[in-house]
């Protein structure tokens, strides 16, 4: 009982997550239905129902009888506000990814550790439509940016999660630059398997090493500043 409590306030977390990190829902707005969402959360339709009932009682979520579940109307999205000076700053692609390289391998190095299985399903899935987006020449940056705040989050470390508003500006240089670079994207995706490899091996200092490279690599195509 208290197992499956403890499941559900992470579920209720991980969509509470969708809602204001990765803005997928926005005010007003329908979540999919059990089916789907259960699916993609790798978690039972009760699990779910119970993690909906959690933000519903904390005015988050609204459910609609015969219609569905909705995220309120009135609920105010605000992601990152003690960080959010830096995140708006104007600073340095190239300082961005410094701090990347020191923040993002730890993050994959206890996630492997902490993560649980259904943050690990959902790590891999996101990579997975990363691979997709990019093969479709389709625009992934706020799906890349969910694979590394889907990694931060499998950390169990709150504090990383709020590094990730200013981890997102570097995402976003990182996948502009991209972009023009066929071979740039080629990298990325190799990086990413390797990461994920080693994430579901629950190898930690292999997604370490992995997330450094990954890195690294979009470093070198940074321009001269």
């Amino acid at each position: 009982m208290e197992a499956g409590s403890r499941l559900s306030d992470r579920i209720a977390d991980s969509i509470l997550s969708m809602i204001t990190v990765e803005q997928r829902f926005c005010p007003g707005s329908k979540l999919p239905n059990e089916n789907i969402l259960s699916e993609e959360l790798n978690v039972s339709r009760t699990t779910l129902r119970e993690a909906i009932r959690i933000l519903a009682t904390g005015g988050i979520l609204e459910i609609r009888r015969g219609r569905g579940t909705f995220v309120r109307e009135d609920f105010e999205i605000n992601q990152g506000r003690e960080l959010s000076p830096l995140a708006s700053a104007k600073v340095k692609a190239r300082d961005l990814y410094e701090m990347r390289l020191i923040f993002e391998p730890e993050a994959a190095y206890y996630a492997a550790q902490r993560g649980t299985e259904e943050e690990i399903q959902r790590i891999l899935a996101l990579g997975a439509e990363i691979e997709e987006r990019i093969c479709q020449k389709e625009d992934r940056t706020k799906v890349e940016q969910a694979f590394h705040k889907s990694i931060a989050r499998a950390t169990h470390n709150e504090f990383m999660n709020r590094l990730m508003p200013v981890i997102y500006e570097g995402i976003n240089k990182g996948v502009r630059l991209s972009k023009a670079r066929e071979e740039v994207e080629q990298a990325t995706l190799m990086d990413h398997k390797m990461i994920m490899d080693f994430l579901q091996a629950r190898n930690a200092e292999g997604a370490r090493n992995a997330m450094r490279i990954h890195i690294l690599h979009a470093m070198d195509q940074l321009p001269m500043e």
